[in-house]
Formats: C-alpha cells, structure tokens, sequence
C-alpha cells in the first residue's frame, strides 16, 4: 500500500499544484475514452509518465542553491586558509568571504603584515570562492549577522574547530550558534600565520648570527643554531589525498595551447596571484613550475617547503596543474613532454638563488621563438613581505608570544575532528 501510494505520489502533487491542468487533463482522457481508473496507477500508456518527468523537473529546478559564510584575516595567506574555505564550499552551492578589515585586525589580534587590497587579492584568487566583502568585523555581531542573512542570502555561517574568542574571551562566532545557523569544519594542522611570522623571524635571527659570526674570532654554538631552526621547523605532513583535493584533475585538451610559468613562490601572495592571472589569459591551460627547496634556498628562503609552496600555488584559480619540484631549466625534453607552447616570465622576481647567474633557464625556449617577458602587475616579492616583519619586529614577536598561549592550550586540549 505505500509502495502504491509513492508511486502515484505525482498525481497527488499534480492535484495540489495544478487542480485545473490536472482536472483537464482527467476530462480529456475520459472523452477519448480512456479509464480514469488508469489513473490510480494502471495502465502503460506514456502521458501520466511525461507529466510525472515534466513535474518532477519543475520542482527540482526550484531548489535553493545553498550560500554558505566564511570569514578571516587571511593575512600571509596559506594553504591552511585555502584547505578551511575549500571545506566550506563543500557544506553549500556557494561560498562568502568576509575580509577582516585592518582596524579590526589591529584592535583584536595586532598589526596585519598585508594590506586590504593584497588580502583581497589574494582571497579572489583562491578556485572555491565565488563573492568576497570587504572591510568584514572580527567577531559576528547581530547586526552584521542579520545584514549576511537578509542582504547576501546566507544560510550558514561556517568557522574552524579552534577557537575565535575576543579580547573580553568571548566566542566571536556565538551568535551563529545560538540561532543555529553555524557549521565547523576542521582546521588544517601544521601551518598559521603566526607559525609563518615565527619562522621568519627565526630566519632573522639566523642570518644576524652568521654575520656576527664572520665578524667574531669566537666560534657559533651549533647546539643553539639547531634548536633555533628547530623551533620553527613546518610541522606540514603532505598527503596524496591533500594534492588530489586542490588539485583540478584534468589535463589539457589536445588542441590546448599551454602556458608554463616556473618560480618558488615561496610565501603566496598578491604578486603571484596577478602574475599568474596574466599568464593563464595567454592560453587555455596554465602549467607552473615550483622550484625545489635547494633551488630556491637563500637569505630568508625558502620560508615554505616545497608541498607547502605547491598547495598554495595549486589553490589558486588560474593554475590547471604544477610540477612539484621543477628543474632550474626549461629542456627541449621538458617541453616536448607537457607540450609546453609558450613559456613565460615576469619582470619582477627573486633573485638570491644560488643558481642565478649561472646559466639562462629560458635559452632552449627563446631559441624556439616560444619565450615572452611578462610585466609583472606588482612589485611586491617574497622578501619584500619579509622585510615587512623584520622592520616591524618588536610588535610581531609581542603578536606572536600573545597567539602562542592560545595555540599551546588549543593543543593540549586538542581531540580528533573527522572532516577533511
């Protein structure tokens, strides 16, 4: 009996939804002599099928797309910030960004080393995200909560599983819960901004150590230059699974035109972002190169590892795939293989790799007439954003040991969180 009445549950709708269609319809099928007891489900004729079809579509073409909310600083943005809105698209149809604004940054968690327009930058840039808003407060008042559900249309509100509390040490994110229109998702282990500050800040220490050392007849103590870099070592453990998550798992066409563009692109930022965009607007499939660690090694450098560098690079919407680990030269080999049809580089770069200098890694691709020099958007780099810190120390080692008391007790308390 209920299988009957799932069956037929069409007509029911069609009676409620359409009484004079439906009612039409009956009064046709009786004058040309049809049963209306086929109606009650007997019979094979392929009217009440194509109504069923043509309802079931209707209804279906109704259903609201699920707008979900995130928020941040996003400041020295990583792939740690990439993996948390990556999950939150996963929970909706379309994923918010709310930009912290600097003032707020500056009034609950100390000075931003990025400024509005590079975090949007690169927030924009990211492949899960569909609308940012600028100038987002820090914690989510009912105001600003009422605004995201009435003007933006937002059905969640979606945050990590550490705690955002204020400086009074309430939840940022309470009123969220309190109306039950909050989800969690679960933190990306083993990189923050805080943890990125630190190591160059280490990194700082490091090199003034080695320069006192040249200018001093005593010896450095190798104990102590260890347990310095240890203390700032990425505590990232990669996963296939991790790459196949950003990744967009497709190769190019086999008419494609593909773009390859190489560097470090150590610690993402706006400048890559730009950059990269320029290169992907020149083909229809953007391949990039990350260099190796011992390439890319040097003063301050590399800040991320080689699986980090490629996570966030792989992140960003204008890449179709990277080679984890690119040589310094472009061969004819390599070309030949990814059937690479222009290669590119912008005019604004690091330069401090032990390799510069020695040999032009685009001499293969400029002998084949495929090699362009792009002008980069920005002027910012790797070491310009470090020297940003370093300038400003003082108040980001305060930034840094106020972060590291919450982050300790986070975990010590921490348990397991499934999600991805």
């Amino acid at each position: 009996m209920t299988m009957e009445y799932e069956s037929n549950s069409w007509i029911w709708d069609g009676l409620y939804y359409y009484p004079h269609f439906f009612g039409g319809l009956m009064l046709t099928a009786a004058l040309l002599g049809v049963s209306t007891s086929y109606f009650g489900g007997i019979g094979v004729f392929s009217l009440p099928h194509l109504w069923s079809d043509c309802f079931h579509k209707k209804k279906c073409g109704k259903k609201k797309r699920v707008r979900v909310y995130m928020d941040g600083c996003f400041d020295l943005m990583h792939y740690g910030h990439a993996n948390a809105l990556r999950q939150a698209k996963a929970l909706g149809d379309e994923l918010v960004v709310g930009v912290v604004s600097d003032e707020e940054i500056i009034a609950n968690k100390g000075p931003p080393v990025l400024s509005m327009e590079e975090r949007l930058a690169l927030v924009s840039g990211l492949k899960w995200v569909d609308e940012v808003i600028a100038n987002a407060p820090y914690a989510i008042t009912e105001q600003f909560m009422n605004r995201l559900f009435n003007e933006h249309k937002i059905d969640y509100i979606i945050h990590g599983d550490d705690p955002c509390l204020l400086p009074d040490g309430t939840d940022a994110y309470a009123l969220a819960k309190k109306v039950g229109r909050y989800k969690q998702i679960k933190r990306t282990e083993g990189v923050s901004s805080t943890d990125i500050v630190g190591r160059i800040l280490s990194s700082m220490e490091d090199t003034k150590a080695c320069e006192d050392h040249n200018n001093a007849s005593l010896p450095r103590d190798p104990l102590r230059a260890i347990q310095s870099k240890d203390a700032h070592l990425s505590q990232f453990l990669p996963t296939s699974r991790r790459i196949v998550q950003f990744s967009n798992c497709k190769g190019p066409g086999p008419n494609a035109r593909v773009v390859y563009i190489d560097g470090a692109f150590d610690l993402f930022h706006a400048g890559h972002v730009e950059i990269l965009k320029k290169a992907r607007q020149l083909g229809d499939f953007l391949l990039v190169g990350i260099y190796t660690d011992q390439i890319v090694r040097g003063s301050y450098h590399p800040i991320m590892h080689l699986h980090e560098r490629s996570l966030s690079v792989l992140a960003c919407r204008y890449v179709d795939e990277v080679i984890i680990g690119a040589p310094w030269e472009v061969t004819k080999d390599m070309i030949t293989t990814f059937n690479i049809c222009l290669v590119v580089h912008g005019t604004v770069s690091e330069t401090n790799t032990p390799l510069t200098g020695q040999s032009d890694p685009y001499e293969v691709a400029k002998s084949m007439g495929i090699f362009q020099l792009l002008e980069s958007p920005k002027s910012i780099t790797t070491t310009s954003v470090a020297q940003r810190i370093i300038a400003n120390h003082e108040a980001y080692m305060k930034r840094n040991a106020k972060k590291a008391v919450s982050e300790k007790k986070y975990y010590e308390q921490k348990m397991f969180v499934s999600g991805d």
